[in-house]
């Protein structure tokens, strides 16, 4: 069993006989307890610990939400200041660059996402401290699912030694939600309507579903340059369920200089000018938009509260 997992058939003796180095003997061999192994071995000069043996690497996949600073959490940042190098798509990078001035960056592009990730857990198998930077929660349409794929049936033993932590961060739907008031009040999903890895098929029927389960739907990866069909698709299931008036929020950049948040309608929704830099929310049939423009969806609470009293003020 030892020998499969970390390549010799006895560790604590020749763990401690390897630090020692070739000039070093056994001085107490090995002993073991129900959890551990333990044995000593006497080197002839002094051991520079930091130059012999290897770090337990260490992967924080962080979630630095929107990207600005007042949106991130203290885990997040403290993640990034303790990282030894970070991994991330190039914008990400720039977007929390103040944290990680003088440390090794390994930037790539959208799409390259798999490859993003195996960069991560390579450099972590080598000892090091990696941050993977995400946008939003790292949970959440994005890299902390892929990683923990790839160390599942990656077959890789360096790998699965890592220490792997998710730093959650406020999600595109969270952040959309507060700019536009309370919408996400009773009960909500979200959804993407990328179907680069999800049949179409699938995507069709998650959003029938949402629509006649009354859902407040927040749909993530709307529409791209190639991608135009689905959008429209989506807004018509859902008119085909929702009243006409039905609040539709479209929060583009969020948490960044140039950030849009825009409420319309169902029925006055024109897909036409949605990114993937817009997160757009549909709102249930309760959803309401007030006379000061905020758009909640009530849980019930007001209708159970007794009449007040003007004499109890």
């Amino acid at each position: 069993m030892v020998f499969a997992e970390v390549g010799c058939h006895g560790v604590a003796e020749g763990a401690a006989l390897a630090l020692a180095g070739t000039e070093g003997e056994l001085v107490a061999p090995k002993r073991k307890s129900p959890r551990a192994t333990c044995a000593v071995a006497r080197a002839a000069r002094p051991i520079d610990p930091a130059m012999r043996g290897l770090a337990r690497g260490r992967l924080v996949i962080v979630g630095i939400g929107p990207g600005a600073a007042e949106w991130r959490t203290p885990q997040a940042t403290m993640a990034l200041a303790e990282a030894d190098t970070v991994v991330g798509y190039g914008l990400y990078l720039d977007l929390v660059g103040d944290l990680i001035a003088g440390k090794p960056r390994h930037g790539s592009e959208l799409g390259e996402e798999e490859a993003r990730v195996r960069i991560a857990l390579d450099l972590a198998a080598e000892g090091k401290s990696v941050a993977l930077v995400c946008s939003g929660d790292p949970g959440i349409y994005a890299l902390a699912t892929l990683a923990f794929e790839l160390l599942e049936r990656g077959g890789r033993a360096d790998w699965t030694r890592l220490e792997v932590t998710v730093a959650p961060g406020i999600s595109a739907l969270q952040a959309a939600a507060a700019r536009a008031g309370a919408p996400l009040g009773h009960d909500f999903c979200a959804i993407s309507l990328s179907d680069l890895l999800t049949p179409r098929a699938t995507v069709l029927a998650r959003l029938q579903a949402a629509a006649e389960a009354d859902f407040v739907t927040a749909i993530y990866n709307p529409q791209s340059k190639t991608r135009r069909a689905l959008l429209p698709r989506a807004r018509a299931i859902f008119a085909a369920h929702r009243p006409q008036e039905t609040p539709v929020i479209l929060a583009r950049n969020l948490g960044r200089a140039d950030e849009t948040v825009t409420v319309t309608t169902l029925a006055e929704f024109d897909t036409a000018g949605v990114d993937m830099l817009t997160l757009v929310m549909i709102g249930s049939s309760q959803t309401r938009k007030t006379p000061a423009g905020r758009v909640y969806t009530p849980r019930g609470y007001a209708g159970k509260q007794k009449p007040l009293d003007d004499r109890a003020w």
